[in-house]
């Protein structure tokens, strides 16, 4: 089912952005970065210096021909309408970054690294404005939709973060193994083994509502009230570690890729908000059926419409390779779920309507 995109990249692909103007870049090992129209084929290629791993691709939301690309402990600012030396450089993360994030005002950009350390560039002043932190790897940070000062971050030290740029400490923390704990009074010997390692966020468009995929397969969804958030919801998406989440255009779509090569597409929206009085058993029934619909198969397939929303997937594609990064894009007027994996190529799966 999928196209595959390839004769862009000689190594691994890592990381994948869409354009508001349909324009997809791709950074992949050793300093590769590549721009695709809508049909997949390359169009302009660059090799950024040092041959660093580009880890983050990023386009700006106000101005389309702005791509920002991280590259070790290097931000690199290009036009992608002639892609050749960066325009400008930031070098103020202290080792290498793992995800980028800008604001809808274009006003301030994010990097998060290696470190734990989240630096926030003004990009009017062109310095560093905050330096927020983590205690371990800074995997995945955000901005809100509609809400230019307020991001959210997680890690690989199992918080998840909600900031304020107005402070340099978070508004809300949650340690996901401290809740998992919570939860399960009498522990499963399994979570010892496989902790909660937070791998990636995405933040719904309402900017209220964010997924966060983590190392022991589950998905968790949160809302932010005011200067805090909640658990909403919880439920096992993969077998393995949850690679990458995605929030898409539609309220409470969300997609997810594993390190057990799958690409599921979520429905949130009958869960969101409507959490029962008692977490404990809803969380317990939802486990039940999201294990019950692991078993289904197939390469590409639709699940039954009967069963609960939001809990099993709509969508389960077998990509067979650990998901690097998705991306998704609308071409030739139907919308493509985009993926980076550990090969040199991205494979394009049609989306059913």
């Amino acid at each position: 089912m999928a196209v595959k995109w390839s004769g862009g990249h000689s190594s691994s692909v890592l990381c994948l952005n869409v354009s508001a103007e349909g324009l997809v870049a791709s950074g992949a090992e050793r300093g590769e970065l590549v721009l695709w129209d809508g049909g997949g084929s390359p169009v302009a290629q660059l090799r950024l210096p040092q041959a660093e791993d580009v880890t983050s691709v990023l386009f700006s939301t106000r101005s389309p021909s702005t791509l920002y690309t991280s590259h070790g402990e290097t931000i690199s600012v290009l036009d992608v309408r002639s892609l050749q030396e960066p325009l400008q450089r930031f070098h103020v993360n202290e080792e290498e970054i793992n995800c980028l994030s800008v604001n809808d005002t274009d006003s301030f950009l994010a990097a998060a690294d290696d470190s734990g350390a989240i630096k926030v560039v003004d990009l009017e002043s062109k310095k560093v404005s905050r330096s927020l932190r983590h205690s371990n790897i800074c995997s995945s940070v955000a901005f809100r939709p509609q809400r230019p000062q307020s991001l959210v971050s997680c890690g690989l030290d199992m918080q998840v973060m909600l900031w304020n740029l107005q402070k340099a400490r978070p508004l809300w923390t949650m340690n996901l193994q401290e809740c998992d704990m919570e939860e399960e009074s009498s522990q499963s010997a399994g979570q010892f083994f496989n902790p909660p390692l937070a791998h990636s966020l995405s933040v719904a468009s309402c900017g209220n509502v964010f997924g966060c995929g983590a190392q022991d397969g589950k998905i968790r969804i949160f809302r932010v009230t005011g200067v805090r958030f909640e658990r909403e919801l919880e439920f096992q998406a993969h077998s393995l570690g949850v690679s990458q989440v995605l929030f898409m255009p539609e309220v409470y779509w969300l997609l997810s890729g594993g390190n057990d090569g799958k690409v599921l597409l979520w429905d949130v929206s009958s869960n969101v908000g409507k959490q029962q009085k008692s977490p404990a058993k809803s969380l317990h029934r939802k486990k039940a059926q999201a294990a019950a619909s692991s078993r289904k198969d197939g390469k590409l397939n639709k699940v039954a419409s009967n069963e609960q929303p939001g809990v099993v997937p709509k969508l389960s594609i077998e990509h067979g390779e650990k998901v690097n990064w998705l991306s998704c894009a609308e071409i030739k007027g139907s919308r493509r779920v985009l993926v980076a994996d550990q090969t040199s190529s991205v494979s394009a799966y049609p989306l059913p309507e």
